[in-house]
Formats: structure tokens, sequence, C-alpha cells
């Protein structure tokens, strides 16, 4: 099977953290014996930035990461489509892509294209900035893929029937693994700190707890104003900046905790959608504590990580993770556990296959219908 992706980027993580699970989903493909070609814009957002923070080789080791993958980088004029869907089998458009390049891609299906094209969208928008999902024309599109049955519950509101699928996203375990490392802190975050949708939730759940216990923390992450650096600074915590999400495991391996702090979003309107950096941290085997959110889905086993309610809570709980060897190290087991038995991008792949069969059938089944009702009327 040919397999074509349309997307931000899957060379730069830079704020863009769907470049880590496409690139596990390609990787996996590749594994399984598909082909698999990825277009991205030349000059997109995410790459420009990265460029500009880690100087012109930033990237380098990025378009490695995974062997085999066809990347093609388009200009303003955009992908070649002639060209693109030459052969292709399934299409994967992401949220991330101008409206313009998402209705082409629908109109191509439309006029005939023999491959199955589904919108994959891993955003809150939809539920926070309607009029900007909005602005997708997706009548040509075969189905889509959406992060989280919440999600999924907002596209079946806008009229889109069986063809919602929720398809989370999941560990790339080929990077993300425990690696044995002596450990040089107590604490790591890695995360971007983003428009205001958890600065208040950072100070509480991350700076004042790490305070409050004299830990030795660091801050991994891109977008961090200079006030919350200040702050970050005045409580003893190396902030370190963009961290290259390859290399995230490596920072992992050599802290003792971390803790997950959802955007408001995702704790507010998309209940029971985690960020991926969850899935990642506790495929790398560290214990986990997290800030609120609803794990409406029941995606992680009780004792997979802890949960706290407030500023006292998280405190508590990373003070009890760094004193008790052994329950930071059951709960590293189990999160790990978890994500190996439920949450990897071989589980992905598999369930993105059943999809795609699921809607061929209800395809076939449209055309046999159609085609028995044309017979009907042809001989009445």
């Amino acid at each position: 099977m040919k397999v074509v992706i349309f997307c931000h980027s899957i060379e730069s993580c830079w704020n863009h953290g769907n470049a880590h699970f496409l690139r596990g989903i390609a990787r996996e493909l590749l594994r399984t014996g598909h082909v698999v070609d990825v277009h991205e814009p030349a000059d997109g957002w995410s790459r420009t930035n990265a460029v500009a923070d880690g100087g012109p080789d930033a990237l380098a080791p990025a378009a490695v990461l995974v062997p085999g993958v066809g990347l093609h980088r388009y200009d303003a004029a955009g992908p070649d489509l002639d060209h693109a869907l030459d052969g292709a089998d399934l299409v994967l458009a992401h949220e991330w892509n101008e409206p313009g390049l998402i209705a082409a891609l629908g109109a191509r299906r439309t006029a005939g294209g023999r491959f199955l094209l589904f919108f994959h969208d891993t955003h809150h928008r939809a539920v926070t900035a309607p009029d900007e999902i909005g602005r997708f024309d997706l009548d040509g599109y075969d189905g889509v893929l959406a992060f989280g049955e919440v999600l999924r519950q907002v596209y079946l509101m806008r009229g889109w029937g069986r063809r919602v699928f929720t398809w989370h996203e999941a560990a790339d375990t080929a990077l993300f693994r425990p690696l044995p490392r002596e450990k040089e802190r107590d604490l790591v975050f890695i995360g971007n700190y983003g428009d205001g949708e958890r600065d208040a939730e950072l100070k509480t759940f991350l700076m004042d707890p790490v305070a409050s216990l004299g830990l030795a923390a660091r801050v991994h992450g891109v977008r961090w104003p200079a006030a919350a650096r200040a702050e970050l600074a005045a409580r003893d915590i190396d902030y370190s900046g963009w961290l290259p999400n390859h290399r995230a495991p490596e920072a992992f391996a050599r802290a003792r905790v971390t803790v997950h702090v959802p955007r408001r979003p995702y704790a507010e309107a998309l209940r029971g959608i985690p960020t991926i950096r969850m899935f990642e941290a506790l495929a790398c085997g560290i214990p986990l504590v997290s800030a609120p959110w609803d794990d409406s889905e029941g995606l992680f086993p009780d004792g997979s990580y802890l949960k706290v309610a407030d500023r006292d809570g998280m405190t508590a709980a990373l003070a009890a993770v760094l004193r008790d060897r052994d329950r930071a190290e059951t709960l590293a087991r189990t999160g790990l556990a978890a994500i190996r038995a439920r949450h990897t991008c071989a589980h992905r792949v598999a369930e993105l296959f059943d999809i795609v069969a699921s809607v061929r059938d209800d395809l076939a089944s449209a055309s046999s219908a159609r085609s028995a009702e044309l017979i009907r009327i042809a001989v009445s």
C-alpha cells in the first residue's frame, strides 16, 4: 500500500507535537512493508522557528529519523498533486494544513481519485475555535480521524455520521523507551509554554512544588516568555530551551520523576485527551505525576501515574516518589506496561487498517446498493 501524508512538518518538532506521532506512524508503516510519502511546506512556521532557534543544522538529525520515508517539500505554489497522489492508496491530511490544500485533496477524491482520504484532527480548535475548523471543506473526504472520543462527538454533531473514528496519539517506541543512565536531577519537565493556556497551572503544579521541595529540576520547551523564565530562575529551576523530540528519552532517563500539566482546553473542553508527552514519558519508564485531567476513556489503568488535585497534592506526590524508590519503580513499571499493551504506534497503525477496511466495506456496500437501484429502475 502507498500511504501519502500531508502535514505541516514531519521533520520539525519545534512547537509541533504532531511530528512526534506522524514519525512513529510513518516508521511503523514502513516496517510493515508499505510505502510512505510525506509532503510538507518548505517554509513552514515550525521549520522556520527551529532553524532560527537552533541554527541551519538544527533539523539535520530529524531528516534521517525515519529511514525510507519519501520526504517532499513544496513551495508557496503548493504541492504537485498529480505527482503526490500518483499510485496512492491512502491519503492522510492533517488539520495543520492550509484550507486550500484540504479542499483540493477533497476535490481530487470526488473527481474519481482511487485512494481513500482522511482528515486527521489533533487539535482543540474544533471546540475552542469552531469557525477556524469550519474553514475546511471536507465534502470529498472518506472520514475523519479524531484524536479523542470527545472530538469525535463534535464531528458527529457536524453530521459526519458513521465515518468519524477515534484515533488517539501514541508513543513512537522505537525512540521512546527506557535508557540506562545515571540520574542527574530530581525532575524534568518537557513542554512548550503555549498561548497562556496553562500559565497558572505551570506555577501551581510545577514551579511552586519544585521550589517548596528544593528539587534539582530542569525545564525544556519553547515559547516560554521572559516573565515565565524569570519565575523559573527565581525558583532555581534550570530553563534549557528547545529540546528536539528525539533527544527527550535521554532527558527522561537522567531524571527521577516528571510531571504532566495539560493545557486548559484539554483539561476542560476536550476531556479524555492527554498530550502526546504523557504517552512518551510513560514509554520511557519514568514515574509521572499529573495535574488534573479526566481519563474518561480509560486509557491508562490505575497505578500508571499519580493523579493530584492541587498544589499541595503535587508537592506531596513528588516528595513520596522521590523518597520511596520501590514506589517509584512500581509506578514506572506500570506506566510502561500500559504503553506497551495499548499505546504504541504499532497499535495505532493496526487500528488505522481496521478503519480503512471498515470504510472500504461501507463504500462497497453503498456501491452495490446504487447498482441494484439502477438495475431496478432500468427494468421497471
